[in-house]
């Protein structure tokens, strides 16, 4: 069922044939699954955590996923302003190439930048330490952290430049990011990122987490010379999710209402927490307003949720070499992730697997099977596109612009991409 559906998804995004908005459409109180604007965690941008509604977590995404058929429509990824195209002219009516194009104008230097950062005398520490900043990163996180600058900055007084404060919340970013990995390939055992060895593989485990800390540590410093306590405040908050979210995952639930709500926070705490709150704090830099604070965060909350959505479809659907690292990994740290939790729903012998985290020989191989067969890989990346409705929504309330179009666009790419 799945290889005959994966391979326009690459080319092109998907929606249900048009009908009436179920639970979570726009326009409704909520998006996907949650209560209010796609909440998979902290609602607002506070540290309340995730609520649970009168209904279940679970059949709430169920029944916003099994409210539409499962014949979809191949157009293009849309909204309620059509989302830009590359090489076309944008809402604003600016043209420009693409989202990464656009966001790289002020990201000249940034790996340069961030090795300035890291002062080390010692040459095999700055050498572990350097190991990730080599350019050949997606940079995701920095990308939308300079549009959603200058987006916020054109929005508040019409002013197109990036403030050298903001450029450096786009570092920290990348960096707070890198160190996160460096730590994630320990605790996984992980050997292989982005095509190479990791770090924890060449050097050893121990050094390993040094030099992660190290890379926090020159991330702090950096944030620390800005100067705001309220930006200080937000991103430390990211720190402190990015922890409880690997304690999210080392746990589980028995109950399966519960495991997807166990999942979708420890989603946003160890993913999404990162791009929203530095969203927010560019804007917190450039702009006074709080309900512009809001949107970009609720923009960086749901795109981040939609990215990690569909990493996890990848991670049954790409093979390895496009990947730059193993797949089925997720089955083998023994995680539930969503595809799984969905396929579940038509297996239900997958909940014993589930409960040992696949621990016993040939489960892996098994509960692969299971998602392929079953339409784990779609619901999943149909949640992942009511997330990025609602980004998209939600960065619509900003003034039109080309970064505003850009980070529209983006939106599409973290639906469509394949590694």
């Amino acid at each position: 069922m799945a290889s005959g559906w994966w391979p326009w998804r690459r080319c092109c995004s998907w929606r249900p044939a048009a009908r009436s908005p179920g639970p979570g459409s726009p326009g409704r109180a909520g998006p996907p699954g949650t209560l209010s604007a796609a909440d998979a965690g902290a609602q607002g941008t506070g540290r309340k955590g995730l609520r649970m509604s009168q209904m279940s977590y679970f059949n709430l995404v169920k029944s916003l996923t099994s409210a539409f058929p499962h014949r979809y429509s191949m157009s293009r990824f849309h909204h309620m302003t059509s989302a830009a195209c590359c090489c076309s002219k944008t809402q604003s009516g600016e043209k420009y190439t693409d989202p990464f194009k656009l966001g790289w104008r002020d990201l000249n230097g940034l790996y340069e930048d961030i090795r300035k950062e890291l002062l080390i005398s010692t040459t095999e520490l700055k050498e572990m330490s350097e190991y990730y900043f080599d350019g050949k990163g997606k940079a995701f996180r920095p990308i939308i952290v300079v549009l959603m600058a200058r987006a916020c900055n054109i929005h508040h007084n019409n002013s197109r430049d990036v403030q050298a404060s903001q450029r450096s919340i786009a570092l920290i970013a990348e960096m707070i990011h890198t160190a996160s990995l460096v730590h994630d390939d320990v605790l996984d055992d992980a050997s292989s990122r982005r095509g190479k060895h990791t770090v924890n593989k060449i050097w050893g485990e121990q050094k390993a987490v040094l030099a992660g800390d190290l890379i926090l540590s020159a991330a702090s410093i950096a944030l620390a010379r800005i100067g705001n306590t309220t930006v200080i405040s937000i991103l430390t908050q990211v720190i402190e999710d990015l922890v409880r979210g690997e304690f999210l995952q080392l746990g589980s639930k028995e109950n399966e209402n519960e495991r997807f709500a166990h999942y979708l926070e420890k989603t946003f705490k160890k993913t999404a927490s990162l791009i929203a709150n530095s969203c927010k704090a560019v804007s917190v830099l450039g702009c006074p307003d709080p309900v512009v604070h809001e949107i970009a965060y609720q923009y960086g909350k749901n795109v981040g949720i939609a990215f990690q959505l569909i990493d996890d479809v990848l991670d049954f659907t790409s093979c390895s070499d496009q990947m730059g690292k193993p797949t089925s990994a997720d089955l083998k740290l023994g995680l539930a992730t969503g595809p799984v939790l969905f396929a579940c729903q038509q297996f239900p012998e997958m909940n014993a697997m589930i409960m040992r985290r696949f621990s016993l020989p040939g489960d892996v191989d098994r509960a692969r099977q299971y998602v392929l067969q079953s339409d784990g890989v779609q619901q999943t990346t149909y949640l992942a596109q009511r997330y990025c409705h609602e980004a998209v929504r939600e960065i619509s309330k900003l003034r039109p612009s080309p970064e505003r179009d850009a980070l529209i666009q983006l939106s599409e790419i973290v639906l469509t991409r394949d590694k």
